[in-house]
Formats: C-alpha cells, structure tokens, sequence
C-alpha cells in the first residue's frame, strides 16, 4: 500500500470518529461531576437550592449522614420533588460506589439547619443507624477518600470539628450516623486519601 492510500484511510477514520457521537453508559459523566469517580445522578431541582458557592457561601464542613433507606430508594427519594430533601452525595454499602445527586456549587437540603446547609456538603450513606453490617470496609474506604477529595478542594481542615454526625448540626433532630459510625477509623481513612 502506498502512503497516499495509508493517508486517505487515515483522514477517513479520523472524520468518522469526529462525527459520532459519544457512546458509553457514562460518557460525560466526568464533566457533570465534581467528584471524578461519582455517578451524575441528579436530584430533583426542587430539593435544593441553585447558588454558586463557595462564592456565594463558604463550605467550612462535610455532614455524614446515614440514609435509614436503602441505596435505590434514597436516590428514588432526592429525585421526588414533593420530599424537599437531598444531599450532594450517596454512597452504597455493598461497594462503596458514589453517587452525585447535587453539584458542589449548590445547596443541598440535608442538614435541617440552613446554615449549615450553606457552609456544607452533605454525604449519606446507605445503611441503618442500628445495623453496622451496613457499614462495609468498601463504604468507609470510598467516602473517606471522598470526603479528603472534598476536603482538599475547600481548605476544610480533616478533622472532627469539620467532619460532623448530622445528629451534630444545630437543632439536628437525627441520630445518624449513630453509635455504629467508627469515626476513628474514618477520620484515619480521610487523613491517609
């Protein structure tokens, strides 16, 4: 074959693949993510509050939350526009795969504190409060990383005056994460991510 043949065939190829369209069941979730290895799964818009922080409003905390639902039906819920509630992320116990439910940028309703949704990223996780089997290695190991991922973009020190229990939030009337919730090691997990 001559190098003009090698050269039509290569410029053909390259237009083929200029004119199709993306393909994969999660092309372009990268870009809609602010967490590179989330899932965009997005909450209705009438469960936040669209605003562009941190300009608008310092994030100073994460919240950790535990769902008192299953994965599935958490997601199912913050995408229920008549529950006006969602946080920014869920992460499932079985294997730790993240979800991303709100952008970073806005304000999500999960700490019944308005303040502190302001200043906050919330991350729920799937389990029950009174079942620590639901609180897997997998869990633990992908929101701490997580949490340090969120944690080094916003300057938030890694430590448990910023990473709080939502039963911590002022006027908080939930006990989650519970007396399950090994904040010991998952402070270490964050510290090492």
């Amino acid at each position: 074959m001559d190098r003009r043949s090698l050269l039509r065939g290569a410029a053909a190829t390259a237009a083929a693949h200029t004119l199709l369209p993306a393909t994969g069941a999660w092309a372009g979730t990268a870009a809609v993510t602010d967490y590179p290895d989330a899932e965009w799964v997005p909450a209705a818009s009438a469960n936040y509050t669209a605003s562009n922080r941190p300009t608008a409003y310092p994030v100073r905390y994460v919240v950790v939350h535990v769902t008192q639902e299953t994965y599935a039906d958490t997601l199912g819920i913050f995408r229920d526009p008549a529950r006006r509630v969602s946080a920014h992320y869920v992460v499932r116990s079985s294997d730790g795969h993240i979800a991303q439910c709100v952008r970073e940028r806005d304000v999500a309703w999960h700490a019944g504190n308005w303040n502190y949704n302001t200043w906050s990223i919330g991350i729920e996780h799937e389990g029950w409060v009174d079942r620590p089997a639901y609180f897997t290695h997998a869990l633990y190991e992908r929101s701490a990383a997580l949490t340090a991922s969120v944690c080094d973009r916003y300057g938030i020190p890694k430590d448990r005056a910023h990473i709080l229990a939502h039963s911590e939030v002022p006027g908080a009337t939930h006990t989650d994460p519970g007396p399950y919730w090994d904040w010991v090691r998952y402070i270490r997990l964050v510290n090492l991510s």
